[in-house]
């Protein structure tokens, strides 16, 4: 008798292992019973990185962008309140100050004084009021926004907002988040994703929380990135080239408001850097090194 499939959200089971090895979840605890979810790899010497995922991922979806780094600096992720074993906010429609006030409560309790901020989709509503936080930008050298998620907050972006909350909101009460990994998942990838890159993004959908994600809903309807644009440090922005999601011509725009110059990851949708994690290995590794150089050059010019 021939055995059954395996469930369309699952993972091999080798890649799980991968994951548990490599880039295994560790719960820290903040106080006042918050706790967040984190995944960590490498000790290499340069400035840590701090990734932060998009409303339909999590932290392992930086797996193997972590593995390619390794060598070169300590890579953080962090499942985002809400997700993973991360507790949710304790408002149903934060803001992007709300995210940030945890992130940088995170980054205190893991000792991390400097980093470069990474944000991929939702996560750049996230990682911008990270910087603008008082007294908290100092924390970071530099930013890189994969594929940025604009939001709706804008007045003129009133009406899309409202009908992307009434959408999403919709297909998760009639899908669930299991129906939602099957059937939406697919977009976030281009025709030339492996069937590896397919499994692991379906599989981190498959993962959400329904509270996590609806208050991630109220982030991306209630946020105007590019308002907060541009930020007092070098910011770097790629896409890529195939995201029907977050189109090339929107991360353009996001790019100019942020003095930034396009990148655009050949061969990929919106969720690039688990499908080109090669490409964007580089790509972060370049605006690492340029981070740093102008560390080493900012300790020189110190008196």
């Amino acid at each position: 008798m021939s055995a059954s499939p395996a469930p369309v959200n699952s993972l091999p089971p080798a890649e799980l292992e991968r994951l548990a090895v490599h880039f295994s979840e560790r719960v820290v605890a903040l106080g006042d019973g918050v706790r967040v979810s984190v995944r960590e790899h490498g000790e290499g010497s340069g400035l840590p990185l701090v990734c932060l995922h998009g409303i339909g991922s999590g932290s392992a979806s930086w797996l193997d962008v972590a593995l390619r780094l390794s060598r070169r600096t300590r890579v953080i992720a962090w499942d985002a309140p809400g997700y993973g074993a991360s507790t949710p906010l304790r408002v149903d429609a934060p803001r992007g100050t709300d995210y940030a006030e945890r992130l940088h409560a995170l980054l205190d309790v893991l000792d991390v004084p400097r980093c470069v901020l990474v944000g991929h989709s939702l996560g750049a509503l996230v990682a911008v009021p990270a910087i603008h936080a008082i007294q908290r930008s100092q924390r970071f050298a530099a930013l890189a926004l994969i594929s940025p998620a604009r939001g709706y907050g804008a007045t003129t972006r009133a009406g899309d907002g409202e009908r992307v909350r009434a959408e999403r909101l919709q297909t998760l009460a009639e899908l669930g988040i299991a129906g939602m990994a099957e059937q939406r998942s697919a977009r976030l990838v281009s025709e030339h994703a492996s069937p590896q890159a397919r499994a692991w993004v379906r599989w981190n959908m498959a993962r959400l929380h329904e509270r996590g994600y609806r208050q991630a809903v109220e982030l991306l309807c209630g946020s105007d990135l590019l308002a907060r644009l541009p930020v007092p440090m070098p910011t770097h922005v790629a896409c890529g080239a195939l995201d029907v999601i977050t189109t090339p011509a929107a991360c353009a725009e996001v790019a100019q408001a942020a003095g930034a110059v396009l990148h655009p990851i050949a061969r990929a949708g919106h969720a690039c850097y688990v499908e080109q994690p090669d490409a964007v290995a580089q790509w972060l590794a370049g605006v690492l090194d340029a981070a740093m150089g102008a560390e080493r050059v900012g300790m020189q010019e110190r008196p």
